[in-house]
């Protein structure tokens, strides 16, 4: 009677036990497929579906990240989410950028949800801007550089473009495959004539170049004809375009002061990074900036593209096995390190600038000037380098640090051959007022 009783138990526990395995490899199963697909499709996505909202339909967890692009999460100690005025936090930059429209109105980036609203309302070049403005602040863009072509795009008024939606997924993602991919037409112009196949990138290179579709230098060919090029024939760093720039005869503008053609940079954040030791580990703009996360068993791209110091658990400590505090204390070193020399660099372009209408004011000419010219445009390129892109010489601090060093110096010299020319006047430099 006992071993029968005894039978029955043990045949139970293995019914229950077989059990418990068949689901426990049912929901193994499941989850390996939920994570294989990638999307439950809900709607078709046309091929030049611009509206973000139908793309979230399918990815309702991207989307939703996304919509948080236009939540101020508040500044960081150099950049972050809200509207900040740079020439009210900094006033030598009205100096520094006199005679162009950089000093009427200049105000740090916010989040993509915001790109068609600041493009609209920014100041500069009032109501006369051309489509080429509106290159990196529309999804639409896409449609219409297929509709019209770009040049036309470039030459159309920017306020009269049929645009609704500001960046968001068409201007990254494939609408049939969901692949990353590039559409701007000025990018792979560039890569084109680099040689480089954007067809046979990887999906880690992908993840910068979607990005370096729109945060790197870039140019308009003249006024009348404002054509979108990125001056990378002979490479990415500030060397290769200066070389560019200065094979073209190119400048953006004259500076009222000094006379000096000079360059505005963009926002290079794509060739300052380029340079780092992030881009030689591979790690990719995204890795940084749209960290993977776990929604279920799936791992997608954060789409609330943002500051890394705001998101330091899943920016940097999967690489990096220190605490926040530690992490942002590092950051903040170099940032703060690049600041001060900025500031030197501003006084010494600042002096220089001085120097020179001094000296034109004294009677020197336009031959005797050329060398302190020259040299202004050469510092100015340098600081104007670091101080436009976005991370506060963070994307690759001793290339950052490198070309504050050149600045200051060419500067200083620009300064001396200033006070040399005005010597033909009978009045020298050094009565310029100090900045």
């Amino acid at each position: 009677m006992a071993n029968k009783r005894n039978l029955v138990i043990i045949l139970a526990l293995a019914a229950i036990l077989t059990f418990g395995v068949l689901a426990l490899l049912a929901n193994i199963f499941e989850k390996k497929q939920e994570a294989r697909d990638r999307f439950f499709r809900v709607v078709e996505i046309g091929e030049f579906e611009t509206d973000p909202a139908v793309w979230g339909k399918n990815f309702p967890d991207q989307y939703d990240a996304w919509k948080n692009t236009t939540t101020d999460y508040g500044n960081t100690m150099f950049g972050g989410s809200g509207k900040r005025d740079k020439l009210a936090e900094n006033p030598r930059l009205k100096e520094l950028y006199a005679g162009y429209p950089f000093s009427i109105e200049y105000n740090d980036e916010r989040g993509h949800g915001w790109s068609l609203v600041d493009v609209k309302e920014i100041k500069r070049l009032g109501q006369n801007k051309p489509g080429t403005c509106m290159s990196c602040k529309s999804s639409d863009n896409v449609r219409l550089w297929k509709e019209m072509g770009p040049n036309a795009f470039y030459n159309t008024n920017m306020y009269k473009l049929d645009v609704k939606h500001p960046i968001s997924c068409l201007n990254c993602h494939d609408p049939k495959t969901m692949d990353l991919r590039v559409a701007n037409p000025a990018f792979i112009e560039a890569m084109e004539k680099r040689g480089v196949d954007i067809k046979k990138a990887t999906r880690q290179e992908m993840r910068s170049y979607v990005c370096a579709q729109c945060h790197v230098e870039y140019y308009f060919e003249s006024k009348k004809n404002p054509l979108l090029h990125f001056p990378w024939k002979h490479g990415y760093t500030l060397d290769d375009m200066e070389r560019y720039y200065d094979e073209e005869g190119f400048h953006d503008w004259v500076h009222p002061e000094s006379g000096a053609k000079l360059i505005k940079m963009q926002h290079p954040d794509f060739e300052l990074w380029s340079t780092g030791i992030h881009a030689r580990s591979g790690v990719s703009c995204a890795d940084c900036h749209m960290p993977f996360k776990r929604v279920g068993s799936q791992k997608i791209s954060d789409h609330w593209v943002r500051s890394p110091l705001v998101n330091v658990a899943a920016a940097c400590q999967t690489c990096h096995r220190w605490s926040e505090d530690e992490l942002k204390s590092r950051v903040l070193a170099i940032q703060m390190r690049t600041r001060k020399l900025m500031d030197r660099s501003e006084e010494a372009i600042i002096a220089a600038v001085r120097a020179i209408k001094t000296a034109s004011d004294a009677g020197a000419g336009d031959a005797a000037l050329e060398k302190a010219r020259s040299l202004h445009r050469k510092a100015q390129m340098r600081w104007d380098y670091v101080q436009s892109e976005n991370s506060m010489g963070f994307h690759s601090p001793q290339e950052a640090a490198r070309l504050l060093g050149e600045a200051i110096d060419y500067a200083r010299q620009a300064e001396v051959e200033a006070i040399k020319a005005s010597a033909v006047g009978g009045k020298t430099a050094r009565t310029a007022k100090r900045p």
